[in-house]
């Protein structure tokens, strides 16, 4: 319980800090549940610590994929200290540029790292209907990194 207080006022601090794009970024302190909301470029992101559940949804091409993410990875920094024994990771992109295809991979390398701390990770890996190149990287991802992934088709 603690653990999770000081998250709280680590998450609270970290995001006046960076808060300057109050409008891509919203902050629910009492929930532990963070989002961004997706526009044309980025995609709909949801951090919700207390539940262990991080999603992204959409296209993902910003003009700066380093600074998109780099809340992203503070955030799942601290998620490795909470008290939190499961995490379950949603992706689905529906198309992201080469340097966001980085970012996710880092992404992944984190959530790796917060499976090597003890806690047991999901990855759900949806990609639209015929869109087998998607799922190509899926599981390219997941060679890579060696973290298993489930496979979900969604209709378009």
């Amino acid at each position: 319980m603690k653990e999770d207080r000081i998250d709280s006022i680590e998450l609270r601090r970290f995001f006046r800090a960076t808060s300057k794009d109050k409008r891509i970024f919203e902050v629910i302190p009492k929930s532990m549940r963070y989002y961004i909301k997706p526009t044309k470029n980025t995609p709909y992101v949801n951090l919700d610590i207390k539940k262990g559940l991080i999603e992204f949804k959409g296209v993902s091409s910003p003009s700066n994929s380093i600074a998109f993410y780099d809340k992203i990875f503070k955030v799942l920094n601290l998620y490795r200290k909470s008290s939190n024994k499961e995490l379950e990771v949603n992706m689905a992109f529906t198309h992201f540029n080469t340097s966001s295809s980085k970012c996710i991979f880092d992404i992944l390398k984190a959530v790796k790292m917060i499976e090597k701390s003890g806690k047991d990770v999901t990855v759900n890996w949806y990609y639209e209907q015929f869109d087998e190149d998607m799922r190509e990287v899926g599981e390219d991802y997941c060679d890579v990194i060696n973290l298993p992934f489930l496979y979900f088709e969604m209709e378009k």
